[in-house]
């Protein structure tokens, strides 16, 4: 197995749990949506759809949608969440970096906080813009580096195990430059725009366990420190002080980064 099949394998596994906050990340759905200007009878391609928040939302608009995520475990949720709906999705386990969809297939191509964490970025927005058609739009949801998630995945960075050689870390998916290096020719009309959703929870510790439990990353680099019992306590009480920046009135604010473009 190859080292690029050995991360992807890794993150499925990582993934997995994620299930447990849909219904925070189902706040910034409707944002992505209206964002990204989604009308019914378009036809639309959630990537790294996870539980399928996004593409929900999208059908409940009117519009003719498709999911893949690269996690067994989020797609059969997210075909029990379009069954709970009465809503008709077409999800599929698939990789964003190897989509299973033809050329020029879809009128809209969103991510929400999904193909960011492609171990190639270059690979995956290629395969992003090729099944979208000319003149369609791509539009994604990204954590920057200076708010609280990006903050928090470097520390979980710093604490854990290192990254493997040559990957681009997440949150290079929310600086602006290098969104707009990245799509660089292939796209016209680049938008961006700051949005930001509560996360309920009554205090900074309530949601540390959280991440702990549901976040992978965050999981993985807790399991590294077992054996290092004062490490994971630093780990701990830094995740909490960072949480603390943002929490007021028993929710912790994301706030994060959505960017918008046409296909050439």
């Amino acid at each position: 197995m190859s080292d690029i099949s050995l991360i992807k394998d890794k993150a499925k596994k990582m993934w997995s749990t994620f299930a447990a906050f849909e219904t925070v990340t189902a706040l910034a759905a409707p944002e992505l949506i209206k964002f990204s200007g989604v009308h019914g009878g378009d036809r639309l391609l959630d990537v790294g759809c996870g539980t399928g928040v996004v593409a929900l939302t999208a059908a409940q608009v009117g519009a003719k949608v498709s999911g893949s995520d690269l996690t067994p475990e989020l797609i059969i949720r997210a075909k029990e969440n379009a069954q709970i709906s009465n809503l008709s999705i077409d999800f599929k386990v698939a990789d964003v970096e190897d989509l299973p969809y033809q050329d020029n297939e879809f009128d809209f191509v969103l991510s929400q906080f999904g193909h960011m964490f492609a171990p190639r970025p270059e690979v995956a927005i290629k395969e992003m813009l090729r099944v979208l058609k000319p003149g369609g739009t791509i539009a994604f949801s990204t954590w920057p580096p200076e708010l609280l998630t990006g903050r928090l995945f470097v520390l979980t960075g710093k604490y854990g195990p290192p990254p493997p050689k040559d990957i681009s870390p997440p949150t290079m998916w929310g600086e602006v430059d290098i969104i707009k290096k990245r799509l660089g020719k292939n796209v016209r009309n680049i938008t961006f725009h700051r949005a930001e959703y509560g996360n309920p929870t009554l205090s900074p510790a309530h949601m540390r366990v959280a991440l702990e439990a549901y976040i992978g990353p965050i999981g993985a680099t807790v399991r590294s420190l077992e054996s290092s019992p004062k490490k994971l306590t630093e780990f701990r009480d830094a995740m909490e002080d960072l949480l603390s920046e943002y929490f007021a009135n028993n929710t912790v604010i994301q706030s994060y980064l959505m960017t918008r473009a046409i296909k050439n």
